[in-house]
């Protein structure tokens, strides 16, 4: 289980973003919608430990990860969160297989990607490079790279915001499918996936702040 108290991040030059308090339960998934600028990719990231909020607290499974040094944060972090990133974070040059094998540099096993990516229509593409690829199987490389660790969280921020509808919404049901129970939290702009999910928050009226700078969206919206 997520839960958050009282949170809060100010940004250099922006208001406040403040988030009554929230609540995810394991093993649901969760689809988090809002205006640009509402505060969605922060709380992700908060929840992550990639960023650190200004006030509250996010406890996971009764541990207050807010609380814990840097390193500790990211450990938790490899050990029991998948993120998968609206950009993919993935390396052009090397194969699909190299892009997962690169996070036993983090002590992560990854003898389970085979299946993984068999699972998600991508085992003849293992070794391609990632250049090679559409943006569909591009996202799917990252979902895998994100579930080989077998986390118990799954964070993914705007998973098809890069991609058409028709294929975003299969994304979407591979992703629900591979991460049934687990907890899974997504961002997106698209109200048309809402009905995938097991429950739809409306970050608009969770968020008592907004940043006086909407263009910083693609930073943390």
């Amino acid at each position: 289980m997520i839960e958050t108290f009282g949170l809060s991040k100010r940004f250099a030059n922006e208001t406040a973003i403040e988030y009554r308090d929230l609540v995810f339960g394991t093993g649901r998934s969760y689809m988090l919608m809002g205006a640009s600028g509402c505060g969605k990719s922060t709380l992700l990231n908060m929840i992550a430990g990639i960023l650190t909020p200004d006030t509250g607290r996010v406890v996971i499974d009764g541990t207050e990860t807010s609380s814990l040094p840097q390193k500790e944060k990211d450990r938790f972090r490899i050990d029991r969160i998948g993120f998968i990133f609206q950009d993919f974070k993935l390396i052009e040059n090397m194969t699909v297989r190299d892009n997962i094998d690169i996070l036993r540099l983090e002590g992560i096993d990854t003898s389970g990607a085979g299946a993984l990516l068999d699972e998600l229509g991508l085992g003849r593409a293992a070794g391609k490079k990632v250049r090679q690829l559409s943006g569909g199987e591009k996202q799917r490389v990252a979902i895998v790279r994100a579930l080989v660790k077998r986390p118990d969280i799954i964070l993914a921020d705007e998973p098809t915001g890069n991609l058409n509808f028709a294929i975003g919404e299969k994304v979407v049901e591979e992703l629900l499918r591979v991460s049934r129970g687990k907890t899974l939290i997504a961002v997106s702009h698209d109200d048309r996936l809402a009905p995938f999910f097991d429950e739809v928050i409306d970050m608009n009226g969770v968020t008592g702040g907004r940043r006086s700078a909407p263009a910083q969206e693609a930073r943390d919206d």
